[in-house]
């Protein structure tokens, strides 16, 4: 395993392997019927998404794009696990695998918040968006001010670089 793949060593990414053979197993059981491609697909692709954000995540540094990734791997757990869910209202699958889904979400969700919980907040530059930095405060002020200061900016990519190297 090489450099690059070391974030297949993270417990987080782990628990995304685990919930995506969860739901590769969870589709194969789903009764035909006409719902069963569009669960199906909802299930898969959210759940294949968990875990390649991990991996990019682990590829860059800016705490501002880690979180943003961060919340969109929230966003995929949430719909898969509604779509499985759906699966079991809907009658074409079983309680037990709801169930199983539901464990295994919230085993991720503890690796999850423990694996954010090391971003590193001082790695990072305004996005202008002022979803992380309140425009209105002093604190971003002196960041509308970094962003201008091509010195400064420099060297939070270089600092950057060398966390991912």
């Amino acid at each position: 395993m090489g450099r690059l793949d070391k974030y297949r060593k993270l417990p987080v990414f782990k628990k995304a392997d685990e919930i995506l053979e969860l739901a590769e197993i969870i589709v194969e059981a789903i009764k035909e019927d006409e719902k069963k491609e569009h669960f199906a697909r909802e299930i898969l692709s959210n759940a294949m998404l968990i875990g390649a954000k991990i991996a990019g995540e682990e590829g860059g540094s800016l705490y501002s794009l880690r979180m943003q990734n961060a919340v969109i791997i929230k966003l995929a757990i949430q719909d898969m696990l509604n779509a499985v869910i759906c699966t079991e209202m809907f009658d074409i699958n079983e309680e037990e695998y709801v169930d199983l889904m539901r464990d295994k979400v919230e085993e991720f969700r503890l690796e999850f918040v423990e694996w954010i919980r090391g971003f590193d907040k001082t790695i990072d530059i305004p996005d202008n968006w002022a979803i992380r930095y309140d425009t209105s405060t002093p604190e971003q002020e002196k960041l509308e001010e970094l962003m201008f200061d091509e010195d400064k900016i420099d060297n939070i990519f270089l600092k950057t670089l060398m966390v991912t190297i």
